[in-house]
């Protein structure tokens, strides 16, 4: 069967490899679509995935069919639509360092057990949207470290698929007020489809003095300066600029979560955050988020559909990579198998 894999650095190419065979235990998946994410850029230019030695598959974020099932597995049938938690497999991280990609025709669950590697999907649900939940996974898990309160003011910083994503979660916790900061017209609008009650172009606009306006005054006697009432700040788009304004602008008390990947250090005085007791917390993966997000984007999948910009057939998986691969080209790119 036909898979993509990295072969050498900045390089990915078509590979053949033997097409699994179902054991016992086993169930075979007809992928049926997969996205595309930043990370397959990262591992790409580095040549592949540490401790992996030699082509390494891609692709981890599937949409599948079940094509074969063991005769051992109880609770999964031929014919189902499932998606898939890339991060259970037996054989290592899928798509993501270990023996198997989601970039290819078939893919097997070794050892599969229902509610662990997989969950079913009704047949409604358009194969490239159900692709989307991992990273929507990715998307509530940060929101999660948040930790946001119901009527909590939040602003995302970053309008791409994981800041979408932290959008419609943040709604579904019932925060009060979402606002979306990114420099990208075509962004924010998407923003505001997802439901986003405000945006701002950082290009263009004082994000401090806007955020005031938005959510009010939060000063106190612990910081000086006028600071904007924001609750919860959340950094899905990675820019060194990011840190550096919530430092800057929180008020005493919130919180500032990071789920964006920082390819370059950034310098934060924490002598100046002292007083405003800025609690700062990390993301990353999905411990438990993985099936929680799936019945939302069920019952959603039209709202999650707008997060996909481009859809291109599996015999162009060379070109999504690139296309996802280049800044300002695309902002969720789907790969749909035939």
């Amino acid at each position: 069967m036909r898979s993509v894999h990295v072969t050498a650095p900045a390089t990915n190419s078509w590979v053949e490899v033997a097409r699994p065979t179902t054991g016992p235990t086993d169930v075979l998946l007809k992928v049926r679509a997969c996205g595309i994410c930043g990370s397959d850029a990262l591992y790409s230019t580095h040549g592949g995935i540490p401790p992996r030695q030699g082509a390494t598959p891609l692709g981890h974020e599937p949409a599948a069919e079940v094509v074969e099932v063991g005769a051992q597995v109880v609770g999964i049938t031929v014919g189902d639509h499932v998606v898939v938690d890339t991060m259970a497999f037996a054989d290592g991280l899928l798509g993501s360092g270990g023996a198997q990609g989601a970039l290819s025709e078939f893919v097997l669950v070794t050892d599969a057990a229902p509610g662990r590697q997989l969950k079913v999907i009704p047949d409604h649900v358009p194969w490239e949207v159900a692709a989307l939940n991992e990273p929507m996974a990715v998307a509530l898990h940060a929101v999660n470290r948040t930790d946001p309160k119901p009527g909590d003011k939040v602003v995302v910083f970053g309008a791409g698929p994981i800041g979408l994503g932290a959008v419609l979660a943040y709604r579904r916790k019932g925060v009060g007020h979402v606002v979306v900061i990114d420099i990208l017209p075509s962004r924010l609008e998407k923003a505001l489809q997802v439901g986003a009650d405000a945006v701002i172009n950082s290009a263009e606009e004082d994000v401090a003095a806007r955020l005031v306006e938005l959510h009010g005054d939060g000063s106190s006697a612990h910081v000086r300066g006028v600071r904007p009432g924001t609750d919860v700040y959340l950094d899905a788009a990675g820019a060194p600029a990011v840190p550096r304004t919530v430092t800057s602008i929180a008020k005493h008390g919130a919180t500032f979560g990071v789920v964006a990947v920082h390819k370059k250090p950034v310098e934060i005085d924490f002598g100046a955050v002292l007083t405003t007791e800025l609690n700062l917390v990390w993301a990353m993966g999905y411990p438990t988020e993985i099936f929680e997000v799936t019945d939302d984007i069920v019952e959603n999948w039209e709202k999650y559909a707008l997060i996909i910009s481009d859809v291109l057939p599996f015999v162009r998986a060379l070109d999504a990579l690139s296309l996802a691969a280049t800044p300002g080209a695309a902002d969720k790119v789907v790969v749909l198998f035939d």
